[in-house]
């Protein structure tokens, strides 16, 4: 099919940068591809007939690490301080 509907992982490498030129970084465009990213994440671990606890535990792992991110540079002061 088209380059611009083919998902990420199907795109070759000499055609990504085709492949992002072509895609819409407009508000409307972002909030779509985050829908579009959820959908396919819910269909292919949570929605399943036979699931288990990996989709939960993906996704309570991302918020760790997400949240971990956020407050890295209060942990990091943190430590300063700690020992000094």
């Amino acid at each position: 099919g088209p380059l611009l509907e083919r998902p990420l992982m199907e795109v070759r490498l000499g055609e990504l940068h085709t492949w992002i030129s072509s895609c819409s970084f407009s508000p409307q465009g972002l909030l779509g591809a985050v829908q579009r990213a959820w959908s396919s994440y819910c269909a292919k671990y949570i929605h399943v007939k036979q699931g288990g606890p990996a989709g939960i535990s993906m996704l309570l792992a991302g918020y760790c690490l997400l949240s971990y991110g956020w407050n890295y540079q209060h942990f990091k002061r943190h430590r300063w301080r700690k020992y000094h």
